[in-house]
C-alpha cells in the first residue's frame, strides 16, 4: 500500500500533505445592499455583521430616530444575509411584512408593539430557519398562529398581550411539539384566600 502511495505522489496524483481548507471569503455587498445599509443608518438604524467570522446581518430599526413605516422596512428586502431583524415599536403593518418573505436566512424576528395582525403572519410562512418570534402587544389571534405551523425550527414564541387563547396555543404546540410559548403574567390568576370557618359560640351550661 505504501509503495502505491509513493507512486501516486511521484505521478502527481496525491500529496503526502493534507491541504488546509481556506477560510470562506466574506461576500462582497452588492450596490443595492450598500445603498440599503446607508439609508437604514441614515434613519438611525443599525446594520452589523453578527461576528467577525459570520457575515450574516443583524438589522435593528427599533432605535431609529425617524418614524419607521412599511416604506422604511422595505429597505431590508435586498439584505438577504439578514439573520436578526428588530422592528419593535415601529409602525410596520401587515403589508410591510411582505418585504421579509424572501429573507430565508432569518432566525430571529422582533415584531412586538407593532401594527401586525393575523393577515401579516402569512408572509412568514416561508421563513423556514426562523427560531425566535416576538408578537407581544399585537392584535394576533388564534387564526394567525395557523400560519406558523409549518415553521419547524421555531423554538421560542412570545404572545403576551395578544388575542391568542388556550385553544390556539394547544393547536400550535401540537404542530410544533418543541416550541416554547410565553404568554406572560396575563394568565396568572390570584389565589383566593381560604375562608376560615367561624367558630360557633359555645352554649353556656346552667
Amino acid at each position: 500500500m505504501r509503495r502505491w502511495m509513493l507512486l501516486l505522489v511521484a505521478a502527481g496524483f496525491a500529496s503526502p500533505l493534507v491541504a488546509q481548507e481556506k477560510p470562506a471569503e466574506k461576500p462582497m455587498p452588492t450596490e443595492a445592499e450598500k445603498q440599503a445599509i446607508a439609508q437604514i443608518k441614515k434613519l438611525g438604524g443599525l446594520v452589523l455583521e453578527i461576528a467577525q467570522n459570520d457575515p450574516r446581518l443583524d438589522v435593528a430599526f427599533h432605535l431609529a430616530d425617524a418614524k419607521i413605516t412599511d416604506a422604511e422596512v422595505a429597505l431590508v428586502k435586498p439584505l438577504t444575509r439578514t439573520a436578526i431583524l428588530n422592528l419593535r415599536g415601529t409602525e410596520v403593518s401587515d403589508a410591510g411584512l411582505a418585504n421579509l418573505a424572501e429573507l430565508k436566512g432569518l432566525t430571529k424576528l422582533h415584531l412586538e408593539k407593532t401594527k401586525v395582525t393575523d393577515a401579516g403572519l402569512v408572509h412568514l410562512k416561508g421563513l423556514e430557519n426562523l427560531e425566535y418570534l416576538n408578537l407581544y402587544g399585537t392584535a394576533v389571534t388564534d387564526a394567525g398562529l395557523k400560519h406558523l405551523e409549518g415553521l419547524r425550527k421555531l423554538k421560542k414564541l412570545y404572545l403576551w398581550q395578544t388575542q391568542v387563547t388556550d385553544a390556539g396555543v394547544a393547536a400550535l404546540k401540537q404542530a410544533l411539539p418543541d416550541i416554547q410559548i410565553t404568554r406572560g403574567l396575563e394568565l396568572a390568576k390570584p389565589l383566593e384566600p381560604e375562608k376560615k370557618e367561624e367558630k360557633k359560640p359555645e352554649e353556656k351550661k346552667d
